[in-house]
């Protein structure tokens, strides 16, 4: 069963329904939560955001699609929630405690990826709950599973708070040593156009990462300054002959939510603030859904949207000079991010 589904800001929020099922046949659900003249659709595949809406604002503010079968492929990650640890791990292999994990090699058979074949992006949770303004997601990642050692117990909290800001809070609990480092994987377009290309943004960042062929970060934080890297005053994502943007930035330091950037367009601006150490931003070069029409009828292609992702640094299992990404039995793994989206009048 796959239903057509996407936000109408004109009319009654629905109860919770099918919207499609998983390869072995479990429902996949989708529900709708709104506040603050804002709308979003979770769904729990992957404890994705299928889509999100402004009031006054004509377009969604995610890449997604109304149906379905395009998640199960070319979107495959957009809008979920990615790990058990987000990003890449060099030669998907990690020594713990004197242990070495070979874990699923999932991208060119090199490195591991948003946690593997069977990561939390690409799995079906279970809704834990809902009411008008929020709802909860959980998901049980057993022992071994593409290779991570320990009983991973994760939640995930949509929210949309009274000025329409999506909040994000993730919790998570393991009965022996691991690595957590989840990551929001949407695709944000303000404007509803083609390429976001265009759209002004500002990092809070002084450093990034760089990286190899792989995406894999090479060395330790680097400066900014002087490098196509710098958005710590306005500046367009990318323009002709920059090198490709799929970059850690490296947040400064603060307790509790800090101001991780903002993405500007003559209708929408977009302030995301997180707990997070780190912010991987990436342009979207690579997207084409082919075949598969997004919201809107639209069919994306290269740089229809930029993912903006809280989460800890790349690699950080291998790096003991990266902020650690360990969990152990008695810890709980916390995060919180806060996407707050605003009409612009310019």
């Amino acid at each position: 069963m796959t239903e057509s589904f996407q936000i109408d800001l004109d009319t009654a929020a629905p109860e919770v329904r099918q919207f499609g099922e998983t390869p072995s046949g479990e429902p996949v659900q989708i529900v709708q939560i709104r506040n603050g003249g804002a709308a979003a659709n979770l769904m729990t595949w992957g404890a994705s955001l299928q889509d999100y809406r402004l009031d006054g604002v004509p377009h969604a503010l995610v890449l997604g699609s109304p149906v379905f079968e395009p998640y199960l492929r070319v979107m495959r990650f957009y809008g979920a929630m990615v790990g058990r640890v987000a990003n890449r791990i060099a030669d998907g292999r990690f020594t713990l405690d004197g242990d070495v994990y070979d874990l699923d090699r999932n991208e060119d058979g090199r490195t591991i990826l948003h946690g593997g074949r069977t990561g939390t992006g690409t799995v079906n949770w279970m809704l834990d709950g809902h009411d008008e303004a929020t709802c909860r997601f959980v998901l049980t990642c057993e022992d071994g599973q593409d290779g991570f050692p320990g009983t991973l117990e994760l939640g995930v909290t949509y929210r949309l708070d009274d000025e329409g800001a999506l909040v994000l809070e993730i919790d998570g609990r393991t009965d022996a040593p691991t690595f957590c480092n989840m990551a929001h994987h949407s695709y944000w377009n303000l404007d509803g156009s083609a390429d976001v290309s265009g759209h002004r943004m500002i990092i809070d960042a002084e450093h990034y990462l760089p990286v190899d062929e792989r995406q894999i970060p090479q060395g330790g934080p680097t400066p900014v300054a002087g490098t196509r890297f710098d958005f710590r005053g306005p500046r367009v994502v990318t323009k002709d002959g920059d090198e490709m943007l799929d970059h850690n930035y490296c947040l400064k330091p603060a307790s509790g939510l800090r101001h991780a950037c903002s993405v500007r367009t003559r209708t929408v601006q977009l302030d995301v603030e997180t707990t997070e150490p780190g912010l991987q931003v990436y342009e979207g070069l690579k997207i084409d859904t082919e075949k598969f029409a997004g919201h809107g009828g639209v069919n994306y292609g290269p740089r229809a949207g930029l993912a903006l992702e809280p989460q800890g640094w790349p690699d950080a299992p291998n790096r003991p000079d990266f902020p650690s990404v360990r969990l152990d039995p008695g810890q709980t793994y916390r995060q919180t991010t806060r996407f707050r989206p605003a009409r612009t009048t310019d």
